[in-house]
């Protein structure tokens, strides 16, 4: 079977790796001739555990290609999915989906035998038709079907989740469609994964509605959270005890500076405003927005008053700087929210992470400093802020920590110390909900 997945970042790469490694021939395109180039010389544009190795074998095995020539690609293709990005729109907080129509623009006129086109970017409910329609206005003698194929990919366990899935949802219009993608997907027979055949609507609405629920139970413990500190609890247990109803689960349940990364944010946005399209309420995520924002800037708070009141002239040593442990997205991240208001107000930063520096420079103000050594980002620093738990820092040697600091804040938005052990070896601790 021939694949051609048009987009070659996160989604488009780790899905085209791994359909060549269920033994498809797959053809990634992109417009970025720099990381077509980069590719195709072994070099992985971003960081996700094993997605080099996979790369590597699969290129090797000749079944993996990248290129910026659709034509060629397309001729041959029984199946091309849409993996382009369609982030927020700025203004009004819609998915943008310029680069999905400009897909299906480019594709068109290449179009020969039957060919599927699947949406795999996310996109809002109706797109698939709309991609359909431009396909039908550009080449009105294309014999093709479109279908919408979500991912559900988390950064940092990407391969895990793609060959492991919950389940694999395919909205189609056509037995030939269905037949096709069922193909493409019939090594995950072997394990009995769940693929649900629904219809286009369904498909789309699907990736939205999971992404805000799993964002609302983030937002619900956060404000819990809140309440905790107020009145004394601990919200470890109160989270324990709601997820081991099996109505509730554990999943999605710990207390944080809120969700960020390359979906909840702008999923979120984009659910809201099609509901507003449609004249539909969604206060209930709306509120999830609201509460994600607002506790941000809590921990904006919650580090000034661990200082004593005041930022200003205070050198803060920051561990961790993307959205979540294991990747080097720092798209949303709560560090681009929490930390320009604590430069701004005088504070000093020297901060640390393990694969998100690069990305870091080109997205927070130039008085930020960075270390490449976790222990030389603690040297004089007046408090530490835990922004990632990334694994590198939860085993830090707390006597050696403080010996290298000039004072004793360590604020763990991240809950990874406890507070017993960190009072007893001599830090002002902080943490969230406790």
């Amino acid at each position: 079977m021939n694949v051609v997945m048009i987009g070659a970042g996160y989604v488009g790469l780790v899905s085209g790796t791994c359909f060549s490694e269920f033994g498809a021939n797959v053809c990634c395109i992109d417009v970025d001739e720099q990381r077509i180039k980069r590719l195709q010389e072994g070099e992985i544009p971003i960081y996700e555990p094993g997605l080099d190795n996979l790369v590597a074998q699969n290129v090797a095995s000749g079944r993996l290609s990248f290129s910026t020539d659709l034509a060629a690609a397309a001729a041959g293709a029984d199946l091309v999915f849409v993996a382009v990005g369609t982030p927020a729109r700025r203004g009004d907080g819609h998915a943008d989906l310029r680069y999905v129509f400009e897909a299906a623009r480019m594709l068109a006129p290449h179009l020969q035998d039957y060919t599927v086109v699947v949406d795999k970017s996310t996109v809002p409910v109706g797109t698939a038709r709309q991609v359909l329609r431009i396909i039908r206005e550009e080449n009105p003698g294309a014999d093709v079907d479109v279908a919408s194929n979500p991912e559900f990919l988390r950064e940092g366990a990407a391969i895990r989740d793609f060959m492991h899935p919950d389940r694999v949802v395919l909205g189609v219009e056509s037995e030939r469609a269905e037949a096709l993608l069922r193909e493409l997907y019939r090594p995950l027979n072997l394990i009995e994964t769940a693929i649900l055949i629904t219809n286009l609507e369904s498909a789309e609405l699907i990736k939205y509605a999971s992404n805000a629920f799993l964002a609302t139970k983030i937002s619900f413990i956060n404000e819990v959270s809140g309440l905790c500190e107020a009145t004394g609890a601990d919200v470890h247990a109160v989270a324990k005890g709601m997820g081991l109803d099996g109505r509730i689960g554990r999943k999605f349940l710990h207390p944080g500076p809120g969700y960020g990364g390359s979906c909840f944010p702008k999923d979120t946005l984009a659910l809201v405003r099609t509901a507003q399209e449609h004249d539909v309420p969604c206060r209930l995520v709306e509120s999830v927005v609201e509460v994600n924002a607002a506790q941000r800037a809590r921990m904006i708070k919650k580090i000034r008053h661990a200082l004593g009141g005041s930022e200003t002239g205070k050198q803060l040593a920051v561990l961790g700087l993307t959205f979540k442990p294991e990747t080097d997205d720092m798209r949303d991240s709560p560090a681009l929210a929490i930390l320009p208001p604590l430069l701004e107000k005088g504070a000093k930063i020297r901060a640390h992470d393990p694969k998100g520096l690069a990305e870091a420079k080109a997205l927070l103000p130039e008085a930020m400093e960075y270390c490449d050594d976790i222990y030389e980002t603690l040297r004089g620093a007046d408090g530490l802020v835990l922004m990632t738990e990334w694994n590198a820092y939860r085993g830090l040697d707390l006597d050696k920590v403080l010996s290298l600091m000039r004072g004793k804040v360590f604020v763990d938005l991240r809950n990874v110390y406890e507070p017993a052990v960190m009072a007893e070896t001599g830090f002002e601790y902080t943490s969230v909900g406790r």
